[in-house]
């Protein structure tokens, strides 16, 4: 398994930006699938993103068109970079990490995002 570790979370207004990182303990290149999910209050989890290692890239449906995830295996770092947040992107969110159908494998601790309307 993999050691990952969020940072980048904030209180935010909406309408801004933020940028999440998430920091693996090793090399991230033999990983296929890395992803965010969130949490919010009193709801269930929600995968947001994920990326292969191949790149390509996949978004629920309420994130389309605003949240770009990106991966850097040089860096064994993955990013997700948040734009128009809105109220009910408030959650926290948790890096993931895993192989195929055995995805996640792997979770950060999470970091908070809050915004504010």
């Amino acid at each position: 398994q993999v050691q990952l570790v969020e940072s980048g979370g904030g209180l935010v207004q909406a309408g801004g930006s933020l940028r999440l990182s998430c920091a693996a303990s090793r090399s991230i290149f033999s990983i296929n699938v890395m992803g965010w999910y969130r949490q919010a209050l009193g709801k269930q989890r929600e995968l947001v993103a994920v990326i292969t290692s191949g790149g390509s890239a996949n978004y629920a449906d309420s994130v389309k068109g605003r949240f770009t995830i990106s991966r850097d295996n040089a860096k064994n770092t993955v990013y997700l970079q948040m734009n128009s947040l809105k109220a009910e992107d408030t959650a926290a969110y948790y890096c993931a990490a895993g192989s195929g159908s055995d995805f996640p494998s792997s979770l950060g601790q999470g970091t908070q995002v809050t915004v504010s309307s």
